[in-house]
């Protein structure tokens, strides 16, 4: 039975965020992949799939159109869609996100970002 304690979860920053990857290929997950991701005040992030917001709150645009989000809030955002996260506030907002594995995103200067969390 596959089971990653909190002290096994790897860690990654990109972007001024951090992630820390818990289900995944490399933990025995087959097809989902999920995360909490810390988003702190004033960074803008990188897209997601289904995004949770657990702690805080954010601005969310979403194929052009923009939302706060409040923790216990949860975003869904379907391939091809164009997804922006900030945070505009002065404390961190913290998310889970879940995804199918292979995620890759393109952002806004056109480089394909393959996370490693979630391959």
């Amino acid at each position: 039975m596959p089971i990653v304690r909190r002290s096994e979860a790897e860690t990654h920053e990109i972007h001024g965020a951090r992630f820390v990857s818990y289900a995944a290929p490399r933990t025995g997950s087959r097809e989902l992949c999920a995360w909490r991701g810390e988003i702190p005040a004033g960074t803008k992030a990188p897209a997601h799939t289904v995004l949770h917001l657990l702690t805080g709150e954010l601005l969310i645009t979403l194929d052009g159109r923009t939302e706060r989000v409040t923790a216990g809030d949860t975003v869904i955002v379907n391939p091809g869609a164009t997804l922006a996260v900030e945070n505009p506030t002065d404390r961190t907002a913290t998310s889970w996100v879940t995804t199918s594995v292979g995620l890759t995103a393109e952002l806004a200067d056109g480089t394909v970002l393959t996370p490693p969390w979630a391959n």
